[in-house]
């Protein structure tokens, strides 16, 4: 039995593990390429330079790899990059990049995509993130890992997210959230350290600690950001466990357009 609907319209050039599955009246553009053991859902359009890994499971009524949302965008070959073991659920938009970054989108591995979520050119989306249903990522923004979004959230173009925060419902983020914070409302402040979520992933009671130690710098201190920065980095030279440190330091380092406060 073959693993493609005889409704699917394949591009003869492009190229497809035999083992993928690919629903009706899908549509599968010359320069896609799909890795072993991924699922297109029916009605789904794949079009671009696209390349999609192994272990997907991509729900109807996608819309991957279009040319992007950019006035400038003239024809160039543009990519979008889809790593493994993602799962993109219904109505989902996501843009090839442009020559005035990267030229590439790339989405990571294991992440959970929900309905309605667009990522624009230029998006780099790191691995194990949930990105809750109508969530909205402009051009160029970038995200870590094990990042959670809650719906209908928009992001600024360029906005950054570091590894292991949360965002709230309906955030509006217009300057960077760093890493390890949980962050809500309108607009965005910062409530807390998300600790649950680090939990969840095992982080030991000392490194919660020290994550604790990093959050009342930032935001219980009463410090400028140089300050904080300042006095984590006399924290770091205490420590013997610092790749905390250094995730949040680094990513402070290239906040050029503020934090969330």
């Amino acid at each position: 039995m073959s693993l493609i609907h005889p409704t699917a319209l394949i591009d003869p050039a492009a190229q497809l593990d035999s083992s993928v599955k690919v629903g009706a009246y899908t549509v599968i553009g010359p320069d896609v390429r799909i890795a072993a053991g991924s699922t297109i859902g029916p009605h789904c359009v794949i079009e671009g330079h696209t390349t999609i890994g192994r272990d997907n499971t991509i729900f109807q009524f996608n819309s991957i790899g279009a040319e992007p949302q950019d006035m400038k965008y003239a024809g160039e070959p543009t990519r979008l990059v889809i790593g493994d073991r993602n799962t993109i659920r219904e109505y989902c938009t996501f843009n090839t990049g442009t020559v005035q970054d990267k030229g590439v989108t790339q989405l990571g591995d294991d992440n959970w995509i929900m309905a309605y979520v667009h990522l624009a050119h230029d998006v780099l989306l790191g691995h194990h993130n949930v990105l809750a249903n109508g969530v909205t990522l402009a051009g160029h923004v970038e995200i870590g890992d094990w990042v959670t979004v809650g719906g209908l959230t928009g992001m600024l173009q360029r906005m950054r997210v570091g590894s292991h925060a949360m965002i709230g419902f309906q955030a509006h983020v217009a300057q960077d959230v760093p890493p390890f914070m949980t962050v809500d409302g309108n607009p965005l402040i910062a409530r807390a350290v998300n600790i649950v979520g680090l939990r969840r992933r095992d982080f030991s009671a000392e490194r919660i600690t020290l994550i604790k130690q990093m959050h009342k710098l930032l935001y219980r201190s009463s410090l400028t950001l140089e300050q904080a920065v300042a006095a984590m980095a006399d924290l770091k030279s205490q420590q013997t466990e610092v790749a905390d440190i250094e995730l949040m330091l680094n990513f402070l380092a290239a906040a050029s357009r503020g934090i969330v406060r």
